[in-house]
């Protein structure tokens, strides 16, 4: 991890006891502060991170340290040790436990891993572009993994979907599932499941390299968190609580994602869409001719669906075009066609299979849903390329056909 500033420790009294575990490992200059230098010292020493000892701070006190430190670029993370109150929207909570002293360098270097992207980043716009936090708030298009059949579930789906997307999962392998076929941005675990089970659950997520950064928050009292999350809270609380602390640590696991969506999108010169993943229309409609050009020359099979949402919900054409850009086989290409629907080219692709991937990507969609309840179902159509077709007669007829409720 390169260093990129020293870490900001914030104190009403002299030097916390976890500053001790931070100037054991060497890897961070540190500098201390109290509550009333704290903006002063952003200023002069310009950390790389902010860690606060939250325990008997009010609200107030650290929502004003928070809009502080979310209106700087690169990503200035605050993690708060021990918080009592509600959490502002940025604040990432810690709470210590008693021999785990390395839980808060793990979460902390997870915190860098962010800001470091977000300078690179920065560095490759051209013109190089500050871009802060707050700029492209990424809570909107977050998506939250809430596993759980307790009471306290309908509680949890609805205080974590006023903010975020939430998937929900009754069952330890429908969340497996779910896991493997969308882009999640971090996990409840509520109640409902034995200690066992939940440490199976977690062994699998520490062992799979995708799965690790994943925020998780876990409300049961009967697990230590020893195992190498280094974004795992083990809490007892209740579902608004829950969800208050789960909220920003998706919101910064969500803005490492678009991130990453920009990265990708300036290496490929700005073909890409940053939000979806997708391509551009214009290199769609570029990259379609060349296709059906070369399916007419060369013969073979070329099929196009398009997935027409609701207008009113502007969160579902999104997450459909995140489903379809996480699952859509390497040869295949697509983008956002307009404010309702979304086009995919499938390669190679007679009408039977192309009818049969489209059924697939609408049925991961249909189980997609926010705090409103509303599904998330596309209309589908689907066309294939005929002798004598051009990109033009193709995407006329896509667009002319009777669209269906995929089934």
């Amino acid at each position: 991890m390169s260093q990129q500033g020293p870490v900001l420790i914030v104190s009403a009294s002299a030097k916390p006891s976890f500053a001790a575990v931070l100037d054991e490992t060497q890897l961070f200059p540190i500098v201390v502060t109290d509550w009333n230098e704290v903006g002063r010292a952003i200023e002069q020493v310009k950390p790389a991170a902010i860690i606060a000892a939250a325990e008997g701070v009010d609200f107030v006190t650290l929502s004003g340290l928070a809009k502080r430190a979310a209106a700087r670029a690169p990503y200035l993370p605050l993690i708060a040790v021990d918080p009592a109150t509600t959490l502002p929207d940025t604040v990432i909570a810690f709470y210590q436990k008693k021999g785990l002293p390395d839980r808060l360098v793990a979460r902390l270097n997870a915190c860098l891993r962010v800001r470091a992207l977000h300078a690179t980043v920065m560095r490759r716009l051209v013109p190089p572009t500050p871009i802060a936090m707050s700029d492209i708030d990424p809570i909107g298009e977050a998506t939250a993994l809430l596993i759980g059949r307790g009471g306290a579930y309908p509680t949890l789906s609805v205080a974590l979907g006023e903010r975020a997307g939430v998937v929900g999962a009754l069952s330890i392998e429908a969340a497996a599932k779910h896991l493997s076929s969308r882009d999640i941005d971090g996990i409840v675990l509520a109640e409902g499941f034995t200690p066992r089970v939940m440490d199976a659950f977690l062994t699998v997520l520490t062992e799979d390299v995708r799965f690790r950064p994943l925020p998780v928050i876990v409300a049961s009292g009967e697990l230590t968190p020893r195992y190498e999350l280094p974004n795992l809270e083990i809490v007892t609380a209740g579902p608004t609580r829950v969800a208050d602390m789960a909220l920003p640590m998706i919101r910064q696991h969500a803005f490492e994602a678009r991130l990453g969506r920009m990265l990708k999108a300036i290496d490929a010169k700005g073909l890409i869409d940053a939000r979806t993943g997708l391509l551009t229309k214009a290199a769609f409609e570029r990259d379609f001719a060349t296709a059906v050009y070369q399916t007419s020359e060369r013969g073979g099979a070329l099929s196009v669906a398009r997935f027409t949402f609701d207008h009113t919900q502007p969160r579902a054409q999104f997450d459909g075009a995140r489903i379809i850009s996480r699952l859509m086989r390497q040869a295949d290409f697509g983008a956002v066609h307009d404010d309702r629907s979304l086009v995919v080219a499938f390669a190679g692709t007679d009408l039977r299979n192309a009818q049969a991937i489209t059924r697939r990507l609408a049925s991961v969609m249909r189980h997609t849903q926010n705090g409103r309840r509303d599904k998330a179902e596309p209309a589908v159509s689907v066309a294939t390329l005929m002798p004598g077709d051009s990109a033009l007669s193709l995407l006329g007829r896509l667009f002319g056909t009777p669209e269906r409720a995929a089934s």
